[in-house]
């Protein structure tokens, strides 16, 4: 009865063993297990996923960058030897009318010379083209850059306000218009109120006076913009003057001119008359 007991309790604790064994075996091969097995199983099919992508195509180019830049005739570019045109019209580094040439005997001339093209007129038929030396090149890039510097630049025109009694001293009046005259030679608008004095008698015609002297002080320079009105409820008087456009300075140098042209015929004829009388 022992014996059987013994034998009994010594299977049961081989189980036991061989049970815990494969469990730790088990463990042991799926923490050993690699990634590249795991990724064998496909995970569980999902709703598909729309990507937008562009497509590689020429068609969808702009107009600008399918289209060849147009020189215009004040540029100084240098066009190399790929002459757009096959029959163009030369001048020479000098001036001179070289006729109608084709682009071939154009290169040919840029060698033997050593001189580059440049395009004047693109819109002429047939187009018109220049032989000019580097040096010709360059400074009339620099002359370009001269005169964008020189000319105005386009902007809103800024106004300078001014504004004094009637009873104004003269020196203080010539501060005044040699001020105005400043801001005007600036191209500023300027607005000038002139309030009325109680002391003056009559500040209406005063105050006209002072506008007409400050007016006179730029001839050729200025005129009214907004000509004298009653400003602040009548107790004062307010103008806008603004600088002379090159047309009306041209006009005024003309008038000048011939007012000039006027007095010295005048006192040429003075002169006549006194020589036959004598």
């Amino acid at each position: 009865m022992a014996a059987l007991f013994l034998k009994r309790l010594t299977l049961q604790t081989l189980k036991t063993s061989n049970g815990c064994i494969g469990s730790w075996l088990g463990k042991y091969v799926v923490r050993r297990r690699t990634p590249a097995q795991l990724r064998l199983f496909a995970p569980a099919p999902g709703p598909p996923h729309l990507t937008h992508t562009h497509a590689f195509s020429t068609d969808g180019d702009t107009q600008d960058e399918r289209t060849p830049k147009r020189m215009s005739g004040t540029d100084r570019s240098n066009i190399g030897r790929k002459i757009p045109d096959r029959i163009i019209h030369v001048l020479d580094e000098k001036g001179n009318d070289l006729g109608n040439m084709h682009r071939a005997a154009v290169i040919r001339l840029m060698d033997e010379r050593d001189l580059r093209l440049v395009k004047r007129c693109g819109d002429a038929q047939p187009p018109e083209y220049q032989l000019l030396t580097g040096a010709q090149i360059h400074a009339e890039r620099l002359q370009l850059r001269s005169e964008a510097r020189a000319a105005p630049q386009p902007g809103p025109t800024l106004t300078k306000e001014l504004t004094f009694s009637s009873s104004i001293a003269q020196h203080d009046l010539d501060t005044k218009s040699k001020q105005i005259q400043q801001w005007i030679e600036k191209k500023y608008k300027v607005q000038i109120t002139i309030k009325k004095s109680k002391n003056d008698p009559e500040p209406e015609n005063k105050i006209e006076g002072i506008f007409n002297h400050i007016l006179q002080t730029m001839p050729g320079i200025a005129t009214f913009s907004s000509k004298p009105q009653p400003a602040k409820g009548g107790k004062a008087v307010m103008c806008i003057l603004r600088p002379l456009s090159k047309k009306e300075e041209n006009a005024y140098r003309e008038t000048q001119g011939t007012q000039k042209g006027d007095t010295l015929n005048k006192e040429n004829g003075n002169d006549r008359g006194s020589d036959v009388l004598h």
